[in-house]
């Protein structure tokens, strides 16, 4: 007889598949797809500021690092990171290329897509110096698919999922039941999000994190996107301690660190040293590509919003020129606290160049801003910059 640590006594009773129609969402409903992503954690070299310049004043930009006694010194912008990171196939020879329209996603790792009914299969290869995992929120998982350690009395091949060794590969597989996806009164699709969870702090600010969209079934087109929808954005808000990441001592030599790194003098409110960084999708200062961020006037644009895991990760992102739906309520701004997930909806209407920010101060004075542009639709229907 299995344990009942993950099937419940009720389980035990099912058929295989009854047990498949309740994982796909309810009983009797039909199976969904098997969706296979070949997913990997490689050490990268990422710049938060990539071509030296504030695109949101429009000059250059040099980090600077502060200290209490000492003078201020020139600080790279680029940091070794590890970060998820998608292939072909199980060979994990080939990088799958990332589509036009999600080169917005910087550092994050792929978009995993499924449709409620579906099952999420995601063979994971560590290609990263130490033990990593892959840790979904809001799918359904067993214990061999949880990527958590902790003491929840399991043991053996149930514990292989917690932390794969450097070189090591594992299968996660995620059913996707009704609860995963959107709730009564919801739009047509939500987000979740996937991170390394063998050491939450240090995975996380390493840089592995990920997003999963799930749409309604009965709502999908073939490749699993919402069909009352035209264009998707993810946006992360985060706030990635360097001093936090496995990869610190290689990031920042301890010469540096002991000669007391302070917060910029000329940022107000702000007390974090130059090695924290506040990114929208990894990018600071505006770098995300304009062109990555562009919508259309009058096209249905759905924002899934979301914010890391640190102390002060608690965001307020802010869209000029525009306004969204969030919980039927119309608005510009809205709040994210750690991990939180939010999706909102707009319509363009307001052709431009328009700042889209964290309205916390010093958050957005220390880089967390990007630009988004609407191009307007012509007569004739087509649309332009």
């Amino acid at each position: 007889m299995r344990s009942r640590r993950w099937w419940g006594a009720g389980w035990l009773a099912l058929s295989l598949g009854g047990l498949a129609a309740v994982m796909a969402g309810r009983p009797g409903a039909p199976a969904g797809k098997t969706r296979t992503y070949y997913i990997a954690a490689d050490s990268v070299t990422w710049d938060y500021v990539a071509g030296g310049r504030d695109q949101i004043h429009g000059q250059p930009f040099a980090d600077t690092a502060f200290f209490k006694d000492t003078t201020p010194q020139p600080v790279s912008t680029s940091y070794r990171k590890v970060l998820f990171r998608e292939y072909t196939d199980s060979s994990f020879r080939t990088l799958k290329p990332r589509a036009p329209e999600w080169q917005h996603l910087g550092f994050l790792g792929p978009m995993v897509r499924a449709v409620v009914g579906d099952t999420i299969r995601l063979v994971f290869r560590n290609n990263g110096g130490r033990p990593y995992s892959v840790h979904p929120h809001g799918v359904f998982y067993r214990k061999d698919s949880e990527g958590a350690p902790y003491a929840d009395g399991t043991s053996a091949g149930d514990k292989l999922d917690d932390g794969v060794p450097p070189g090591g590969t594992h299968v996660y597989v995620w059913p996707v039941p009704d609860r995963a996806g959107p709730a009564p009164g919801e739009g047509s699709s939500v987000m979740w999000m996937y991170h390394s969870h063998t050491d939450e702090t240090r995975d996380v600010n390493t840089g592995l994190l990920g997003v999963m969209l799930i749409t309604a079934r009965g709502m999908a087109r073939p490749d699993g996107s919402p069909k009352d929808v035209d264009r998707e954005i993810i946006a992360s808000f985060d706030q990635v301690h360097e001093e936090d990441s496995w990869l610190a001592e290689q990031n920042l030599p301890g010469p540096l660190m002991k000669k007391g790194p302070i917060p910029n003098p000329a940022q107000r409110q702000n007390f974090y040293p130059w090695f924290v960084l506040f990114t929208i999708n990894g990018f600071a200062h505006g770098t995300l590509p304009l062109d990555a961020f562009t919508l259309r006037q009058g096209e249905r644009v759905r924002w899934y919003l979301m914010a890391s895991t640190n102390d002060f990760d608690a965001h307020a992102p802010h869209w000029h020129g525009n306004t969204v739906v969030i919980n039927h309520m119309r608005t510009d701004v809205t709040a994210l606290l750690p991990m939180q997930m939010v999706v909102a909806d707009m319509k363009p209407d307001d052709p431009g160049t328009w700042l889209f920010h964290c309205h916390i101060s010093f958050h957005n004075a220390a880089g967390m801003a990007a630009r988004y542009a609407v191009a307007e639709e012509t007569a004739s229907g087509q649309h332009g910059r």
